[in-house]
């Protein structure tokens, strides 16, 4: 199949109806029917603002999480979609790429 993968780039501590921003992702891909996601937790990091992220001794909830998920076209639309409704600014990257299953 050929369509995009995606990864959305945000922080622990980012909500969006009263859960964490990067689970709330993973249900909506779920919710278009996007087969799988990854959610990944970051170390430190820093955003677009040059402010450092991290998750030490003092503060857990401002470390870095990446969702990356491999989307045809229309769920990526979909997805995409969905996030401007709800008025969300995220930053992502999204490459074309073609994908599937060796057996």
């Amino acid at each position: 199949m050929h369509g995009y993968l995606i990864t959305f780039f945000t922080q622990k501590n980012r909500e969006q109806d009263g859960m964490p921003l990067a689970d709330w992702i993973v249900e909506e891909a779920r919710k278009i029917g996007v087969r799988g996601a990854t959610l990944f937790s970051g170390q430190e990091g820093f955003g677009h603002d040059g402010r450092f992220h991290s998750g030490n001794y003092f503060d857990f909830e401002d470390k870095p999480q990446l969702v990356t998920m491999a989307l045809t076209h229309d769920e990526c639309d979909s997805l995409l979609s969905s996030l401007q409704a709800k008025q969300l600014r995220i930053f992502y990257t999204k490459s074309k790429v073609e994908f599937g299953f060796t057996s």
